[in-house]
């Protein structure tokens, strides 16, 4: 306001009173804009393992200066946690989930294609504007070597014998993406690639998980490394995690075939804090990350230009029985397939 003071008083005759407190308030306007821009602050909403955000997040402080805050939860609870905030959201972004759990609301994020798009493998792109591809995730089996014995099990099929009834763990596929996910594999991998005649399928696994479903893809990993249960079904790089600490436990990439899916990273509609929400993708994607992503955290990167090291434990995509599914049919019917799997679940 010191300039205004200076102003001769021919302007401010030729502004008039009105135009003065209009120019001030405009001023008080920007100010209050520039501070949102310089905003230090930026919060995150996460199903990803707290183990595998914390190195990236503090990368990501330590370069910027801004202090991130992690809410952890599954990718459901923490969807249906920015659907219910609506237009004022808490959270800036949303960083993992499956593209199956993360399309249906895309009503409630920000358009935004990060600075190393065009670095993006190319069958991942952000084509939409939505979802920016962070990593790829394939469906996996987790067998802890120590309680299986002499079981054999490769694959999907396995699972049904009645000497792992009650021993399997399985999250709740209306909360954990990665559960989702392991639905759809079976899906489709059992159903032959016809998802419905899949069905059969899962009904007989969930007959064998003798009434147990887990809250979270956390329990599931966790579990069977803990040897709470004989194998579990979740994401690929936990395991291989546990693989390389020297845990007692093995991956399966099922005979019957492994869909390997891409998860993203969002910016929710509305965040007060939006260009750290930008910075924040463009940084998690950048060839530096994604680096870390592929040879320390061991998930596989979405950028072309990003190579994975040989001994890291995870098997090379040309030698596993890979397979797809139709991600619109996915999507379409995500509903339904969940409300049949509970109502297969509580019936049994």
């Amino acid at each position: 306001m010191k300039k205004r003071r200076l102003l001769s008083v021919a302007l401010v005759a030729a502004l008039g009173v009105s135009g003065i407190l209009a120019g001030c308030s405009s001023e008080g306007k920007s100010d209050k804009t520039a501070g949102k821009t310089e905003s230090k602050e930026l919060v995150v909403y996460s199903p990803n393992p707290i183990e595998f955000n914390e190195p990236l997040v503090k990368e990501f402080e330590d370069e910027t200066g801004i202090k991130v805050e992690v809410i952890s939860a599954g990718a459901g609870e923490l969807l249906k946690r920015i659907e219910s905030e609506g237009e004022n959201p808490l959270g800036d972004v949303m960083w993992g989930g499956s593209l199956s759990s993360l399309e249906p609301f895309t009503d409630h994020f920000e358009k935004y294609q990060s600075q190393n798009e065009e670095k993006v493998i190319e069958d991942f792109k952000n084509e939409d504007g939505y979802i920016t591809r962070f990593s790829l995730v394939p469906s996996v089996i987790m067998v802890n070597k120590n309680l299986v014995g002499n079981m054999k099990i490769d694959g999907y099929e396995d699972l049904l014998d009645k000497q792992l009834k009650g021993k399997i763990a399985f999250a709740d596929p209306a909360k954990s993406s990665s559960s989702f996910e392991q639905v759809i594999n079976q899906l489709y991998a059992m159903g032959k690639g016809d998802p419905e005649k899949g069905w059969n399928y899962v009904t007989k696994l969930i007959g064998n998980l003798d009434q147990k479903l887990l809250s979270g893809s956390s329990a599931v990993y966790k579990g069977v490394a803990d040897g709470e249960y004989s194998v579990g079904l979740t994401f690929e790089e936990p395991v291989v995690n546990y693989m390389n600490d020297g845990a007692p436990v093995d991956i399966v990439y099922p005979k019957e075939g492994t869909i390997v899916k891409p998860d993203g990273v969002v910016i929710i509609k509305g965040a007060k804090n939006l260009e750290n929400a930008k910075k924040f993708i463009d940084f998690i994607t950048n060839e530096e990350s994604q680096t870390l992503v592929a040879n320390e955290l061991n998930r596989r990167p979405i950028l072309s230009t990003v190579k994975i090291k040989d001994d890291n434990g995870m098997k090379p995509l040309k030698d596993i029985e890979l397979i797809e599914d139709d991600q619109e049919w996915s999507n379409k019917n995500k509903e339904a397939i969940l409300d049949q799997f509970k109502d297969i679940f509580t019936s049994n």
